[in-house]
């Protein structure tokens, strides 16, 4: 994950399981991510929700391609005080030209801590 792309290993993202089907990894709780009162910060969260959504469509792109992020959107449901999160990327749709992803992010007890949707755009590559 750190090799493809780099920015996973300045926000402390592990890499826990990768193929076409499911991306997973985590990040623990640390004060330097965090915001007032210890909360983990919601740009951390986007942020490794947004690295498993793209790893998971680079698995699934045709031939000779390419991918970038064209839309995310994500609603946070609660706050991580402790521990850490986990992203676990599915992908819903895999067309020619766009690849649609779901993404939750739950903290170490399971509990759903956001959920994003994430379209990838599928691009020769040059």
């Amino acid at each position: 994950m750190h090799d493809v792309m780099p920015f996973t290993a300045v926000i402390g993202a592990q890499a826990l399981a990768a193929s076409a089907d499911e991306v997973r990894a985590r990040i623990a709780w640390n004060e330097t991510l965090c915001t007032s009162g210890g909360l983990m910060h919601g740009g951390v969260l986007m942020s490794l929700a947004d690295s498993v959504g793209a790893w998971c469509a680079f698995f699934n792109l045709p031939p000779n391609s390419t991918t970038t992020t064209i839309e995310s959107k994500t609603n946070f449901l609660r706050a991580v005080r402790k521990g850490h999160v986990e992203a676990i990327a599915r992908p819903l749709h895999k067309g020619r030209t766009i690849i649609v992803i779901d993404t939750e992010v739950r903290d170490d007890d399971g509990k759903l801590v956001a959920r994003v949707s994430q379209t990838q755009a599928v691009l020769p590559r040059t």
